[in-house]
């Protein structure tokens, strides 16, 4: 896995590999240079390869990869998204066999994969994109992501410096423009009383505080910058709100439901695959702050259907988004693919 220093995808990438090694599956882990991921799999006891999976004239890494598939020998090689795909090597019977596939997390170009044999996507209108794109639907899988839903003691509204009265709403992701973070923003000033609390960090992080402070509103929401306690936000908050105006999947959705709370997103592609609105949670229309922040405000003034919101997202999460039911359907995967 190459990918960045934070995000949704390769949060999920780790807990996928602490998930597959707990159940005894015998696996080489290689990711990009990065020490805290590093040491999050060592604790978990993993020892990753750290290679540097640079640029196209980086020619250090393929192969190294090349080197560590010689001596591990693996039956199957999964490969996490563009950049990791594009770095394996060429491969021949003679020296080089095993099954590779890659996993997507969104709607990319398929000339990264041309070397694939099978082709993962963690929502079924990607699967469904893929197959459009001329992908064989017998090579094309649906495989879920899973959240962590061990729950922990709330974060200390003090230490957030809110009121413990007042309404906290948590938002979480890269401050990146397809997050929309700029909707929730706007959105706030018809939401009086409550708080919002965005935990990630991004590009955006100047351009967003400067929104807020343009709107009047900055003194209501807290930026925490990228944060290892999502258990313990979730816990504090009353509403979950993901506003993103692009998101494949939406991990964070199904983050919401595994903590039992009510959630509102924007109707991009991966909360719209996975919302029931009105039963587990609430859509509103892309890049619209005035629906959003009504939505909202149903959620908050509305405890008793704040509640059955958060009951139904709990009922979804156990049903279909469980460590134990999507390593097994990686487990069931892996078996069959490998022959």
């Amino acid at each position: 896995m190459a990918g960045a220093e934070f995000g949704g995808a390769e949060a999920f990438f780790v807990r996928l590999v602490i998930g597959l090694h707990k159940a005894g599956l015998d696996q080489r882990v290689l990711i990009r240079n990065n020490p805290q991921r590093a040491k999050t799999l060592r604790d978990a006891g993993i020892d990753p390869v750290e290679l540097p999976f640079g640029g196209r004239f980086d020619l250090k890494t393929g192969l190294m990869i090349k080197r560590q598939l010689r001596a591990f020998r693996p039956h199957v090689a999964l490969s996490w998204m563009n950049r990791a795909t594009s770095k394996m090597p060429a491969r021949r019977p003679s020296d080089l066999d095993y099954v590779l596939a890659a996993r997507l997390g969104g709607y990319y170009n398929l000339k990264y994969y041309r070397n694939c044999d099978h082709l993962v996507g963690n929502t079924q209108d990607i699967c469904d994109y893929l197959i459009k794109e001329g992908w064989p639907e017998d090579r094309t899988h649906y495989l879920p992501n899973f959240v962590a839903a061990d729950h922990r003691p709330p974060a200390s509204r003090s230490e957030l410096h809110i009121p413990e009265r007042a309404k906290m709403i948590l938002t979480l992701g890269r401050l990146h423009t397809n997050k929309a973070f700029d909707t929730l923003i706007r959105a706030m000033t018809s939401v009086p009383d409550a708080y919002l609390v965005i935990a990630g960090e991004g590009p955006e992080r100047e351009a967003l505080t400067e929104l807020a402070h343009d709107l009047g509103v900055r003194p209501r929401i807290r930026m925490l910058g990228w944060r290892d306690d999502v258990p313990e936000l979730m816990a504090a908050c009353d509403l979950f709100v993901c506003p993103s105006r692009h998101e494949p999947l939406g991990n964070v959705v199904i983050e919401g439901w595994a903590q039992n709370r009510p959630v509102v997103a924007a109707a991009s592609q991966g909360p719209t695959a996975l919302i029931k609105d009105g039963l587990d949670g609430l859509l509103t229309p892309v890049d619209d702050a005035p629906a959003m922040a009504a939505a909202i405000k149903r959620v908050l003034q509305d405890d008793t259907f704040a509640g059955d919101l958060a009951q139904a997202g709990r009922a979804r999460y156990e049903r279909e988004f469980t460590e134990q039911q999507v390593v097994q359907r990686y487990l069931d995967f892996f078996q069959e693919i490998a022959g």
